[in-house]
């Protein structure tokens, strides 16, 4: 089975050859195409990346708030979702996902502690876990923490159906092994 990865921006960005160099073939999902109700690509993985809530870079989170359904039953049937920091000041810029989530935007560097052999700590495995950019935190989720700055909750996980979702406010591009791994133990599924 091959590793099929929707890029949720309106441009290829590096982050698009990044997924590509850990092995998996990315598809850029134009906010146009993600809310649209004819579209209908097949992904093992969607990955909506940092600024997604942030105005000034992109028009992403109408489109995300309109194709929530989709979203959730895109997860449901076996696909994974990863999801980056919103990069605004908006506490409610993740409603659109099938949980609970609060963000706190703001951009520091932080010491991030995992829990050894989880997936948060896969998801930073390639940096020094004492100095990691990030964008912000999650005070409240209906998630399961997986990884801390301080108190600070910055990588949660929530299981749906066959599928899960990490949602994550590092502002790093996610371990190639991570990447490789959560991409491709996703069921190839109808967005």
């Amino acid at each position: 089975m091959s590793c099929r990865v929707g890029f949720v921006w309106e441009t290829p960005q590096h982050f698009s050859r990044y997924i590509e160099d850990c092995g998996a073939v990315c598809e850029v999902v134009t906010p146009h195409m993600l809310a649209a109700p004819f579209f209908r690509g097949q992904f093992t993985c969607l990955i909506i990346p940092t600024g997604f809530g942030n105005a000034k870079y992109t028009n992403l989170l109408p489109a995300l708030r309109a194709s929530s359904p989709r979203i959730e039953r895109f997860v449901e049937n076996g696909g994974n979702l990863l999801v980056f920091g919103a990069a605004a000041d908006k506490a409610d810029a993740y409603d659109w996902l099938p949980f609970p989530v609060t963000y706190a935007h703001d951009f520091h560097p932080a010491q991030v502690r995992c829990e050894k052999g989880s997936p948060g700590a896969d998801l930073i495995d390639d940096y020094d876990p004492d100095m990691i950019e990030c964008d912000g935190s999650f005070p409240s989720h209906g998630g399961t923490c997986l990884g801390v700055t301080g108190s600070a909750d910055v990588i949660i996980e929530y299981s749906l159906g066959k599928g899960k979702i990490v949602v994550t406010s590092v502002h790093e591009y996610p371990s190639r092994e991570f990447l490789k791994k959560f991409c491709c133990e996703g069921e190839q599924t109808v967005f």
